[in-house]
């Protein structure tokens, strides 16, 4: 049986909703401490690395030359985003103070980094998204095989992405819906790549080293520093690690 239009965009829609789970557990959380903040960008730092692995290992079967090309991309284009950083921090710092407040209350005490984090989600979906849409070109199953695996590899990847905006200030709903939007690429992305899966193919294992090199960047050099300015770093790093083998056993055993 093979898949239709349909099919690839409804259950690449689902995987994108499942994003939205992650940031459930923020709805049970009271008040954001410095504890619950350096906890979360903990957990946070450990999915977003063990993911980054999972990345580069599926890059690496399709080619080991384009996931290099696509890793180093990805790091020096970060960088260079961060380099622009102070520019725009100043530019709307010297803003009015309502339009501050509201950046604030939509993005978090640090528009900057939340952005940057909804940008490197969002370039990773859709990688992902083409993948989804690549494996509905043979048999339906497999497509919808791997359409559940990527919805459940998407519930800690949201959890990631909410640990940082909640750690933020973003209310935990908000932070659902941003979750959702960074998956957005997935449906939006994987009816194209069924229909052209010669065309899309060759560019995947680009897309995802990219996406890789994006997220250790701002792993390394945003949230495990400000994790380990709220707790310890002996907890910091337990936490690190306990993350980083979930998302890798979510990865290669579901």
């Amino acid at each position: 049986m093979t898949a239709t239009n349909w099919d690839v965009f409804w259950y690449a829609m689902l995987t994108a909703v499942a994003t939205g789970l992650g940031a459930v557990p923020f709805a049970f959380i009271k008040k954001i401490t410095r504890r619950v903040m350096g906890i979360s960008n903990s957990i946070a730092a450990g999915l977003m690395t063990g993911a980054s692995f999972g990345l580069l290992i599926e890059a690496v079967e399709y080619s080991k030359s384009k996931m290099i090309w696509g890793l180093v991309l990805g790091i020096v284009f970060i960088g260079l985003m961060d380099l622009l950083s102070d520019f725009f921090k100043r530019r709307i710092t010297n803003g009015s103070e309502k339009t501050i407040l509201k950046l604030h209350d939509t993005f978090g005490k640090d528009f900057f980094k939340s952005m940057l984090l909804i940008f490197i989600m969002t370039a990773h979906s859709a990688a992902e998204g083409i993948g989804i849409g690549t494996s509905f070109g043979g048999e339906i199953k497999f497509g919808i095989l791997m359409s559940l695996a990527i919805a459940i590899h998407n519930i800690p990847e949201g959890l990631a992405i909410s640990a940082v905006l909640v750690s933020q200030g973003v209310k935990w709903w908000k932070a659902a819906l941003w979750s959702i939007f960074t998956s957005l690429p997935q449906p939006l992305l994987a009816v194209p790549a069924f229909m052209f899966v010669s065309v899309f193919k060759p560019y995947l294992p680009v897309g995802l080293g990219f996406a890789a090199g994006a997220m250790l960047w701002l792993v390394f050099s945003e949230i495990v520093p400000e994790s380990t300015e709220n707790i310890n770093p002996q907890q910091a790093a337990t936490i690190m690690m306990i993350s980083f083998i979930l998302i890798l056993i979510i990865q290669f055993f579901l």
